[in-house]
Formats: structure tokens, C-alpha cells, sequence
């Protein structure tokens, strides 16, 4: 856990910490990583700092489509939490995860193969897996404070959220998200099959994006240069260490194994690598832009 003097400390997950800044909070993105829901006790150096520089790089470029929770990634992070931290607006938070999928893999894959639906919509018949879906389509799942989340339909979100019209707010601004950075992934040889979006209400009423956005936690990217219908993915996420988790004989119950150093090294770069394909420029320069504290 992540822990900085003098701050409150307001949540802890298996990733990140919030920590109480009166009207702000700060979001705090560790280095931990879990796989099977149990965080491995085998840090990933930097990770942390990929997964911020990331939803800050998607946060500026994806305002226009609609607000986010960002205020600031310098002034007001502490220095032991610069590159990793954020403040941020507090939010009302909607109790629904917003998954869109482009591709047809992962959980999705295994719903369409036993029911020809994925959380409710059903999909033509013949579809290999990792194949393109003839247009994206909005899946929403619970929000699981243990365990797994559980995918739903739309009809299910809006009695949870318990206001429709502002389910359909929500999903189509998570469509229009998806397709923005899917299209911006794919020009630099990065195919974004899905993705998870979290939205809040601001005082005002306001819809807004928070937590984190389109980073290799919360997406799940592609080498366009491999991709191949029919099979699996090589991916720029957690997958290298949930295949190696996988194949060590691990039975998924706490605690969970430290991971070897080869595979932590596998991971950070497949999470630098991400970073600098989609964002265009060294992951040195984020490192240099968020090592004073100094506004940005």
C-alpha cells in the first residue's frame, strides 16, 4: 500500500489508494499488480506511472467529448507521489463498470460461444474469437467489491443507476469514447479491442468520467502487427504475468506467488511500450515532466 503522511487515506484497492484533500482527492496508482482478483507481492517498477501518464494523455485529449475528473497531475501531488498521483474532482460515482467491446475476446468470447450474447445482445452467429464485431457494443457489469464483476444488460445497469435516460447518457458517451481512442490506437499500430469506463455526477449534476481511463488495466491493446482472427492475443497488460501465473501451478487462491524477475521485466516493458506507442513520445518525458511538481 501506497502511504503518504499527513493525508488521510479514504479508500484502498487492489491498484490505487484515494487519499481525502478537503473539495479534491488524490488518486494514487501503486505498482502492485494482481491476477485471478490476488495482488502478487512482486511489485512492477513504474507501473503506477504508466497507468497515470496514460488516463492523463486520454483525459486531455478526450475532454470534448466529456468532462473528466482531472484537475490536476503536479500542483498539489506530493513529491513522493509525483508521476503516480492525480488530484482530482470528487464525484458521485454510478454503480455500474462501462465495458465496450470492439473484438470478440476474453469473457466476451466465452458468453458468445455458450449463448450467442454478450450481456444481453446478441451477436451473428459464425464469429471467431478476437475477430472485429461489426459495430462496438455497450456490455455494462457490476461493481464487485469481492470477486469478480458480473456482466449485465442495459436494463439491469438502469435500475441500478435507477435513472434510464442517464444510462443512455452514459452509454453512448462510452461508445463515443471508445471509438475516438480505438481509432487514434489504430493509427499508431495498436488495435483497442475493449475497454472499462467508471462515470460519477458532479455537484451540478454533470456526467463525468473518473478513476482511470483507456490504460493497459483498464483496456485491453493489441499489436496490430500480430493480429490474427482465431486465437489469442498477445497484449500490452497483465496477460504475460496471468499466462506465466497460469502455467506455475498456482491454484488462484491468496496468497498469490511472487512473480520471477523475467516476467517482471516482460511486463514493465510491455507496459512502457503501450505508453510510448500511444502517446507518441518516450516514457522518459513523463517521467522528466512530473519530476518537480512544477504546473505542467
Amino acid at each position: 500500500m501506497t502511504r503518504l503522511a499527513d493525508l488521510p487515506l479514504v479508500a484502498s484497492g487492489k491498484v490505487r489508494e484515494m487519499y481525502d484533500l478537503g473539495d479534491r482527492l488524490l488518486m494514487v496508482a501503486s505498482d502492485r499488480i494482481s491476477t485471478y482478483d490476488v495482488v502478487h507481492p512482486t511489485p512492477i517498477p513504474d507501473k503506477g506511472k504508466v497507468l497515470t501518464g496514460l488516463s492523463v494523455f486520454w483525459f486531455q485529449k478526450t475532454g470534448q467529448i466529456v468532462p473528466n475528473h482531472l484537475e490536476s497531475f503536479t500542483e498539489g501531488v506530493p513529491q513522493d507521489a509525483l508521476g503516480r498521483g492525480l488530484v482530482v474532482r470528487r464525484l458521485e460515482m454510478l454503480p455500474v463498470e462501462c465495458v465496450v467491446r470492439g473484438y470478440i475476446t476474453g469473457s466476451g468470447w466465452k458468453d458468445y460461444q455458450a449463448t450467442g450474447t454478450v450481456s444481453g445482445v446478441r451477436l451473428p452467429d459464425g464469429l471467431e474469437e478476437s475477430q472485429q464485431l461489426p459495430e462496438p457494443i455497450f456490455t455494462p457489469s457490476t461493481k464487485a467489491e469481492v470477486g469478480h464483476d458480473e456482466a449485465i444488460d442495459f436494463e439491469t445497469a438502469a435500475r441500478l443507476v435507477g435513472d434510464t435516460a442517464l444510462m443512455e447518457r452514459v452509454r453512448d458517451a462510452s461508445l463515443e469514447l471508445y471509438a475516438f481512442a480505438a481509432a487514434h490506437a489504430r493509427e499508431c499500430g495498436v488495435i483497442l479491442a475493449d475497454t472499462k469506463f467508471e462515470f460519477g455526477l458532479d455537484p451540478e449534476g454533470t456526467l463525468v468520467v473518473g478513476d482511470e481511463v483507456l490504460t493497459p488495466d483498464s483496456s485491453r491493446y493489441w499489436p496490430a502487427e500480430d493480429f490474427q482472427v482465431g486465437r489469442g492475443q498477445p497484449s500490452f497488460d497483465k496477460q504475460y504475468v496471468r499466462d506465466w501465473a497460469s502455467a506455475s501451478g498456482w491454484d488462484k487462491a491468496p496468497p498469490a506467488p511472487a512473480i520471477p524477475p523475467d516476467v517482471v521485466a516482460g511486463t514493465r516493458a510491455r507496459y512502457v511500450e503501450a505508453y510510448e506507442r500511444i502517446t507518441g513520445e518516450p516514457f522518459q518525458r513523463w517521467l522528466d515532466r512530473t519530476a518537480t511538481g512544477a504546473p505542467a
